[in-house]
Order: structure tokens, then C-alpha cells, then sequence
């Protein structure tokens, strides 16, 4: 199974077509390793400060896209970091990062101008999703439309890595999406099970060629179930998605679907 690059996710962008910049505030290095891991992961630009001097040096002069704040900071705590950072940058967004989680710090943190507030432990998942949020909130990154591929009523999210037939969701994983993928950027081509391999795999299974036609198989009762059938085999060749109402090249006698066979 291959895995997607940061390349291959959506990446925010700046205007100037540059990665986002973040600056993660915290004393904790093993916090800021874990957010810096996980942050650069999505292909951004990531800096870190363990206190507060050092957080305001770093935001003048890194002048960062959104700021991951710990409120408790050894020289002072984040609330009065939070002032003197947007006394630089009066509207870069700012999650709070806290241990603690009463209402009346979550109420103290938002007043004081936070855009948003994480407590400890949370989910890097989590905190990626409301980071990336902000920065698109905020305007500071590039417009950019989702990557879809589309062949006939089925289209497919690169992006998102949602699938729809006909408007209906359609839950495929991380394998099965790789492969139908692949076989939507190369609508109507019939492809080998050599060629899948080499590209959904990215080895060689030894010869053993029938993993592709068990992916088949699981694909097509997801996408062609009840419906008319959009992924074809053409007999000793491979296989071919094509649109439902499409009868151009891979239809024809040796194409479709035989019962009992991937």
C-alpha cells in the first residue's frame, strides 16, 4: 500500500505561493517536537519558542500565519504573550494550548483575542484540522479549489479523499482508494495488473497478481453494486473504468464483468 506525501495532501499555501507559517509556543519540548513533527508533515513552514521573549523575537521576525500558544509559559503566561505578539501582528489567528480546562480559562483565553483553544492531551488531528481552519478564516492563504477527478457520475476528492457515485458517498480505504485513483486518471485505458501493482503498490508481489483482482472485486461492490458497471475486464489485458454510458475502447466481447470472475 503506498502512502500520500505532503506533496500529494492539500497544502495551504501563502499568497505568494510559499508554504504557511507556524510558530508553536510551548516549554514543553516534547510538545513542540510533536507539533512540529506533525505541522511539517503538512508540508508547512514551523517554528518554536519555549517562553515568551523568545515567541515575540520569533513572530517579529518570522511573522508566522497562525500561533499555537501555551498559556503556561515559564517568564509569563500566554494571555500577556498573546498581547505583545499582536502588538507585531494585530491579526494573525492564535489557538490556545493548555493543561487546563475550566470554563472561566477558556472564557479568559477567547476574551483576551484567541481564535480558538486545545486542552491537553489532545489530538494531533484534532489540532491540525482547527490550525488549518484559522489560517483559512483568517485569508492568510491561496484560494485553491479541491483536485477532483470526475468520469461520469462518479467523482473522487483527491483532497479530501471522498467518494461519490451518483451523489452517493461511497467508503473505500486507504488501499481501494489508491487503486480506483489510479483508475480514474486513466479513464477508458485499459491497464494491467502489472501496471496497477507497479503504481498502487509501488512493488512487486512475486507473482502474485490475484491481490489486484481481489482489489477489483472489493471495488466493484462498492462502486458498481446495483448499478450499471463502470469497472470492465478486458480478457489477458486488464482492466478499464469507463462511464456508465460509455462504449468507447475496452467494450465489447472479453469486457465486463463474467459471473464469478474479478
Amino acid at each position: 500500500m503506498t502512502t500520500t506525501s505532503p506533496q500529494d495532501r492539500h497544502r495551504l499555501l501563502r499568497p505568494d505561493g510559499s508554504p504557511v507559517r507556524v510558530l508553536v509556543v510551548d516549554d514543553e519540548a516534547s510538545i513542540t517536537e510533536l507539533l512540529s513533527m506533525a505541522l511539517r508533515y503538512e508540508g508547512w513552514d514551523v517554528r518554536t519558542a519555549a517562553d515568551t521573549a523568545s515567541a515575540v523575537r520569533t513572530a517579529r521576525e518570522f511573522r508566522p500565519d497562525a500561533v499555537v500558544l501555551d498559556v503556561m509559559l515559564p517568564d509569563e503566561d500566554g494571555l500577556a504573550a498573546l498581547d505583545r505578539i499582536r502588538g507585531h501582528l494585530p491579526e494573525v489567528p492564535v489557538l490556545f494550548l493548555t493543561a487546563r480546562d475550566a470554563v472561566e480559562d477558556r472564557i479568559a483565553g477567547l476574551t483576551a483575542g484567541g481564535d480558538d483553544y486545545v486542552t491537553k492531551p489532545f489530538s494531533l488531528e484534532e489540532l491540525v484540522v482547527r490550525v488549518r481552519g484559522l489560517m483559512r478564516r483568517s485569508g492568510a492563504v491561496a484560494g485553491r479549489e479541491e483536485r477532483l477527478l470526475v468520469v461520469g457520475g462518479l467523482v473522487l476528492g483527491e483532497d479530501s479523499r471522498e467518494v461519490r457515485r451518483d451523489g452517493d458517498a461511497v467508503e473505500l480505504t486507504a488501499t481501494e482508494f489508491e487503486l480506483l485513483r489510479y483508475l480514474m486518471r486513466n479513464p477508458r485505458r485499459v491497464l494491467s495488473k502489472a501496471q496497477i501493482l507497479d503504481r498502487v503498490w509501488s512493488y512487486d508481489f512475486g507473482g502474485k497478481a490475484n491481490v489486484v483482482e481481489l482489489y477489483i472485486s472489493y471495488l466493484r461492490r462498492k462502486i458498481d453494486a446495483g448499478r450499471a458497471p463502470m469497472i470492465h475486464t478486458r480478457r489477458g489485458a486488464g482492466y478499464v473504468l469507463k462511464a456508465a454510458d460509455d462504449a468507447g475502447p475496452g467494450s465489447g466481447p472479453g469486457t465486463g464483468r463474467r459471473p464469478g470472475t474479478p
